[in-house]
């Protein structure tokens, strides 16, 4: 069975199981079954659904558009390393163990992604409307706030960067295939596996602190711990399989932090809980919010802008990756239409060591990573092996549409005490898209400007930060 036949099978049994055990101590939380109809109805709760529906397709255009400006965007790991150097590669090397990264590897695809789904459903089956409006957005505007930085400011994970460091995750044959066609691998700042998580903690804070409660009064707290302790679990298996920095967990918690006060201050107004929701615009405060968060997206902006044209102007200083001895990394080429083509120039910087490359299907690559790692022999089997020499470039033209690809590179040598290959890997899609991938993260560069005027606003009139009020009532009040 394929991941996703995995996901939709956990949906559809663990889904009622937690639901179940979280309202048993307190069974009139319970929605009755006879209600669910009506109630899915009179709550709109088919738009949450719709919700779901928006945040897969925004996130395929993403990618989509991740790999072709990448020649223009480069990336930051580099910068990343030298902050950090080695950390994570020593969180992995002191847990390693075989039914450990079993387990982790499960949790951190499976669990994940039903957390997100089941946090819904389950605020929803204990009659917690707002709530459930919260978390269901937590989803989709987490990730839109995070696209500019996806996209822009790209970070390879640590196990394609840190010579020597396994990638327990992506070269795990079963999940291989999945990986490849659904995560660029370049997308390591912030974590999601941390913001959107956190999301959820932040929303039932503000909502239990709005209300007057704390959490450990509030109803769901014990659904509460349960997110609290698969968040920490997810802080651990990023570190550990290979995959996140460590400075992507404070990030996380930054991005989860504005996109949670946005939806907090925002799902009020959406529900019309205090009149409709353009009530109380005027004039005057149309221009101040263009004016404060107009000035934040432009300095956003600015420095998206200014990023690009330091990686384009540093281009051909680029390192791509780097391999350790007996290391085996690949660059994903994704699927493009028919009758376009993909031109990689693999470059082997080295002074010494010639470098083996061999481009695949991804669909083919599942044998060569049964275990965690890429085994070399089995590559070359599956494969024409090709060989980059000391200061060489390697030119390849993929031309085989609606397919990914693998171009795998392999450091033959032996010397366990050195001998770290550096590569650079520039790929030209044949597209323009800077455009697209600009409007497409005016979304998070609004909401973040909104969020700091908000607060911003707050403080002005002394109110609490998690006071969701409409402004046009302070004054009455």
């Amino acid at each position: 069975m394929d991941p996703y036949g995995i996901m939709m099978g956990l949906i559809l049994v663990l889904t009622p199981i937690i639901c179940v055990a979280f309202t048993a101590h307190r069974p009139s939380m319970r929605i009755p079954m006879k209600r669910w109809l009506q109630v899915f109805h009179d709550q709109r709760y088919y738009l949450h659904a719709m919700g779901y529906i928006v945040i897969i397709k925004w996130k395929s255009i993403t990618d989509a558009l991740n790999e072709p400006i990448k020649l223009r965007t480069g990336h930051w790991t580099e910068a990343v390393y030298s902050l950090e150097g080695n950390f994570t590669q020593h969180v992995q090397e002191f847990f390693l163990n075989d039914t450990l990264t079993s387990f982790l590897n499960f949790h951190y695809l499976f669990i994940y992604l039903f957390l997100i789904y089941v946090t819904t459903v389950y605020f929803a089956y204990t009659g917690d409307r707002d709530m459930t409006d919260k978390v269901a957005l937590n989803y989709l505007l987490i990730y839109a706030l995070a696209v500019p930085y996806y996209l822009f400011f790209n970070v390879e994970v640590t196990s394609s960067w840190i010579p020597g460091m396994e990638s327990l995750l992506y070269h795990e044959g079963w999940y291989s295939v999945f990986y490849a066609t659904h995560d660029p691998l370049d997308n390591a700042v912030p974590s999601l596996h941390v913001a959107i998580p956190f999301g959820i903690l932040l929303l039932n804070y503000l909502h239990v602190r709005e209300n007057g409660g704390t959490l450990r009064e509030w109803r769901h707290y014990r659904y509460h711990m349960f997110v609290l302790l698969n968040t920490a679990l997810f802080i651990f298996t990023i570190l550990y399989l290979g995959i996140h920095w460590f400075i992507d967990i404070p990030l996380g918690l930054l991005i989860g932090g504005v996109g949670a006060l946005f939806i907090h201050h925002l799902q009020p107004r959406l529900r019309n809980d205090y009149g409709s929701f353009f009530k109380g615009f005027t004039s005057k405060k149309i221009r101040q919010h263009l004016l404060v968060e107009g000035v934040v997206a432009l300095l956003l902006l600015t420095t998206i802008l200014m990023a690009v044209q330091y990686q384009e102007s540093h281009v051909d200083e680029r390192i791509s990756y780097q391999l350790g001895p007996d290391d085996s990394r690949f660059e994903i080429i994704q699927k493009f239409e028919p009758g376009m083509n993909v031109h990689s120039n693999i470059s082997n910087l080295d002074d010494s060591i010639t470098m083996e490359v061999v481009v695949l299907m991804v669909d083919l690559a599942p044998p060569a990573m049964e275990n965690g790692s890429i085994d070399w022999s089995i590559v070359k089997s599956i494969g024409e092996v090709q060989y980059v020499s000391p200061q060489s470039t390697l030119e390849v033209v993929i031309d085989s549409p609606m397919v990914f690809h693998y171009i795998m590179m392999h450091n033959p040598s032996q010397n366990s005490s050195g001998d770290v290959i550096q590569v650079r890997v520039l790929n030209d899609y044949h597209q323009d898209l800077m455009g697209q991938a600009i409007a497409l993260s005016l979304a998070s560069l609004w909401m973040t400007g909104f969020v700091i005027n908000r607060i911003r606003r707050l403080k002005k009139y002394n109110r609490k930060f998690y006071d969701s009020t409409p402004s046009h009532l302070w004054e009455q009040e």
